[in-house]
């Protein structure tokens, strides 16, 4: 049943590319879509699935580069962006449902996936548990689960919060997704640093409750099932100072898949796609149209990963 209600708004993306939002429901919770269409696509359409700062809107110079082969579609699952807040308690079961909903809505029988951060979970396990309607999937920043280390600064950030201490917020925040020792070595740290500094320290009333209720989700929810691994070919793709979704930690989830590959790009952090935007289009591209991977300058080792035996 189609759950679509219409759509939200249409019109052209940077003056080119056919562009709509639509709205969906999944039990009683509303949520949006953007879709976007490219001049020439050559493999099925690209969903995108961000971090908890991501919005359906905020791909920019990423969504450019991937629209000269694949449509794109974006979206703001409940909790996200412009969806409302959605409570703790809900997982990630429920939002691969709702990201499901939404290929029902569009009528879109085969799609490619790519999840960054927070969102590579929600990938991962719908490409898990619906393997038929993806052709392949591309996890970036990921992990297996929240290491027990992590858990208290995200606890400290949400007391922070909650005081109204947000200088101090955002830094224990900032600590987590930016290795602060190799800010010079990224391409764009500091100005990315910059960036996300401004957006913590200017956060909406509803970006606060939205920050609780997904860092809270984080803290509640365990890791993801690894014993029916996705059968697609996965792409796991981080940045090289990453300290947050380490090297180590990505691989290993890269590992738990059959049919994986793994990329580490030089002079990255957790930030990947707003650090370099177009060396991780290219490699997404590589990987979705069966080009070669093994002759990229931009990263320090694309490996064929062997598979992990789970007992």
């Amino acid at each position: 049943m189609r759950s679509v209600t219409a759509p939200a708004a249409a019109g052209r993306a940077d003056g080119r590319h056919e562009v709509v939002v639509t709205r969906h429901q999944w039990r009683g919770h509303s949520y949006e879509a953007r879709y976007v269409r490219g001049a020439s696509s050559r493999t099925a359409p690209l969903v995108l699935v961000g971090g908890a700062f991501q919005t359906k809107e905020g791909w920019g110079r990423l969504e450019r580069e991937f629209l000269a082969f694949a449509d794109v579609l974006a979206v703001d699952l409940p909790g996200w962006g412009s969806s409302p807040v959605l409570p703790e308690q809900y997982g990630t079961d429920f939002l691969s449902d709702a990201l499901s909903q939404i290929l029902d809505d569009l009528e879109l029988p085969e799609v490619n996936l790519l999840g960054g951060s927070y969102g590579s979970a929600v990938v991962y396990r719908l490409a898990q548990r619906q393997p038929d309607r993806v052709a392949k999937t591309v996890l970036a920043g990921t992990m297996m689960r929240i290491p027990e280390q992590a858990h208290a600064p995200i606890r400290r950030s949400l007391e922070l919060l909650a005081t109204g201490e947000m200088d101090e917020f955002a830094e224990v925040t900032l600590g987590m997704l930016i290795n602060a020792d190799t800010v010079a070595s990224v391409v764009a740290g500091a100005r990315v640093r910059r960036f996300l500094q401004r957006r913590l320290l200017n956060m909406t009333p509803r970006d606060k409750q939205q920050f609780i209720a997904n860092s809270r989700r984080l803290l509640q929810h365990e890791g993801l099932d690894l014993r029916h691994p996705p059968t697609m070919p996965v792409l796991a793709i981080v940045g090289e100072h990453d300290n947050f979704t380490t090297p180590e930690r990505c691989r290993a989830l890269a590992r738990t898949c059959p049919d994986s590959r793994f990329a580490v790009v030089a002079d990255a952090d957790h930030m990947l796609p707003v650090e370099r935007p177009v060396e991780l289009a290219d490699l997404v591209r590589r990987f979705l149209l069966g080009e070669p991977l093994d002759d990229v300058g931009y990263c320090r080792t694309v490996e064929r990963i062997a598979p992990l035996v789970l007992v």
